[in-house]
């Protein structure tokens, strides 16, 4: 089991092997970071990237009018800052800290520097990325043609693989902001989920008191996220393991 604090919560910085891991472990630097707290801003040069281990951070669109919608969240299964090895260096969406906690950063130069090695941490860096596609490209699908009630449900279902309880702190308008709808639509929805006894809501925390029943109230956006991070990402208790599959 992991300590309270290590970088092995992070599932990425978990699948190294020993021999990969040992030259970052020094460069590695624990950061909290708190509900709200901006890691980037649209077109800024990136100068960190994030391994998210408590934490999870939102990646936002803002528009010209102010509103703003989630593309795409990043927990303990993955880095936020992808653009600083892909070449962009910069990116036009914000990075929100939407959950409370920790994340292991590390410098610009010393990530590119490892990357550039070619070895299993390129791979798995590549493959996390792809996956990252995956849910952007689905969340876009979902939010198009799906209800709020059916949007929530993924939303939540996701937020839920990255947390160790089933309690979220979250009010209903950061959860509209997320989704980029009206604070309404998802109080509705809230309210549909609580009577049918799948969720219970009080004063900015969110309780999933029936996950199956969740599960079956999601469309299949969820079921497709999650059957893509499993085949790219495997969740495998040794970095030996994941060498042997991400090649």
């Amino acid at each position: 089991m992991p300590s309270p604090h290590s970088p092995n919560q992070n599932q990425l910085l978990a699948a190294l092997t020993p021999a990969e891991f040992e030259p970052l472990a020094a460069l590695l630097e624990r950061v909290p970071l708190a509900l709200g707290e901006v890691l980037y801003e649209p077109g800024g040069q990136l100068q960190h990237a994030y391994f998210p281990t408590t934490a999870i951070v939102s990646l936002h669109y803002v528009m010209a009018s102010g509103a703003s919608a989630e593309s795409v969240g990043v927990g303990n299964e993955g880095v936020v800052g992808i653009a600083l090895f892909t070449g962009g260096n910069t990116t036009p969406s914000s990075a929100v800290v939407q959950t409370a906690g920790h994340a292991y950063r590390l410098e610009r130069s010393k990530l590119l520097q490892e990357f550039n090695r070619a070895g299993l941490m390129q791979r798995l860096l590549l493959r996390y990325t792809q996956a990252l596609i995956t849910q952007m490209m689905q969340a876009a699908a979902c939010n198009r043609h799906h209800s709020i009630e059916q949007q929530l449900c993924r939303w939540l279902l996701l937020t839920l693989d990255r947390l160790p309880s089933n309690e979220l702190v979250m009010t209903q308008e950061l959860v509209a902001s997320m989704l980029g709808v009206r604070r309404e639509g998802i109080t509705e929805a809230a309210g549909k989920l609580q009577r049918a006894g799948l969720i219970s809501y009080r004063r900015g925390h969110i309780a999933v008191l029936d996950r199956a029943g969740l599960e079956t109230h999601a469309c299949e956006c969820y079921a497709v996220v999650k059957k893509e991070l499993s085949r790219l990402l495997p969740d495998v208790r040794s970095g030996q393991d994941i060498a042997a599959t991400v090649q």
